[in-house]
């Protein structure tokens, strides 16, 4: 996801904000003895190569079964055990049975890998507006140029659709709440993202109050990713409410660690649900030896290059479709061959040595 350009490190002052947690948030030693369990989580954030946004994903006409297995196949042979996988609400209010049943048919195929999933809900990054149907084909060499927020504008702009949202969030918790096959709740990637800003601290609060009315098994979290000083409210808000803290960072190891120092004073534990853009220094060979050192979760983004074009760098287009000199995200080849060779052996040395 496209992340501001401001260095990523905590505000002073977090720990003494007027923001109060839920009443059902997890304590730190139920979330403590909760990641004890788990063992190193690494992953990717996962959509199939053939899908250019989470509609495409997810609607019954393109759901590609026979991919998904194909791809998740390749992330266990490096060794990843979970799948970070974004929801839209879209596709559910279309046919919430049948939506469910993909999940589920998402589920099984991850378990079959050995991957527990984490499923996001909301997200505010790249385009605000979305149609059921058909989905646009990517634009030539432009970074997720089809990737849709959720619910974008029309929050704003339909009285009616946040009663749609919660029913929708819900019933997703409540048929899943369960499933030791669904490793943790995203509840909203980079609220505030697009110059949203604050604005979206109003279906931050409301998700996960209508998370904690359904009291899944699986921890929540919203992932800490800017500290513009437009974020203070949403920033104070995730952090008072998470079980389990996840944030993003796309910055190089010396600052990365910088955000990991501050973060570790909530005494929760931590899941870097993005990074890796190698021309930013962010890459395996820098970021995983770290955040396995520390036992925090290293979750990539990119699996699989395909119709996202995240190969292609957020501020770096190439118009013409032309093969970028460095891809920025992303492991594999649609074939299956790695970008890099020595990129994919070091994950295996990482992952599948104790």
């Amino acid at each position: 996801m496209r992340f501001n350009k401001a260095v990523l490190i905590l505000l002073v002052g977090f720990c003494h904000t007027d923001v109060k947690a839920q009443a059902t948030r997890w304590p730190v030693q139920q979330a403590q003895a909760w990641y004890k369990k788990r063992g190193w989580l690494v992953g990717a954030n996962f959509i199939p190569s053939d899908a250019v946004n989470q509609l495409e994903m997810w609607q019954v006409g393109s759901f590609d079964p026979p991919l998904i297995d194909r791809e998740l196949g390749f992330a266990e042979s490096i060794g990843m055990n979970c799948m970070r996988v974004f929801l839209h609400h879209a596709a559910w209010a279309q046919d919430p049975k049948g939506f469910k049943g993909r999940i589920n048919r998402y589920l099984i195929i991850a378990n079959r890998h050995h991957i527990k999933t984490i499923f996001v809900f909301f997200d505010d990054c790249w385009n605000d507006t979305y149609q059921t149907g058909k989905q646009p084909l990517p634009k030539l060499g432009i970074h997720n140029s089809g990737w849709l927020q959720d619910p974008g504008k029309a929050y704003w702009e339909n009285p009616k659709l946040p009663d749609t949202l919660e029913a929708y969030v819900k019933d997703i918790l409540t048929r899943f709440k369960h499933d030791k096959r669904i490793l943790l709740w995203d509840l909203y990637n980079e609220p505030g993202n697009n110059g949203h800003f604050e604005q979206s601290l109003d279906l931050l609060k409301k998700v996960f109050a209508w998370a904690r009315t359904v009291n899944p098994n699986q921890p929540l979290t919203a992932g800490y990713w800017n500290n513009d000083n437009q974020m203070v409210g949403i920033n104070a808000f995730i952090l008072a409410n998470d079980d389990v803290i996840s944030y993003h960072n796309y910055e190089d190891a010396e600052h990365h660690q910088l955000v990991i120092d501050k973060l570790k004073t909530f005494g929760r534990p931590l899941i870097c649900t993005e990074y890796m853009a190698r021309k930013r220094n962010s890459t395996f060979f820098t970021i995983m030896p770290l955040l396995k050192a520390q036992n925090i979760g290293a979750i990539n983004w990119g699996l699989v290059s395909g119709k996202t074009n995240t190969k292609y760098a957020w501020d770096e287009p190439l118009p013409d479709g032309s093969e970028p000199k460095l891809w920025f995200h992303d492991i594999f080849r649609p074939d299956g061959t790695p970008y890099e060779v020595k990129e994919t052996d070091f994950i295996k040395c990482l992952t599948l040595t104790k």
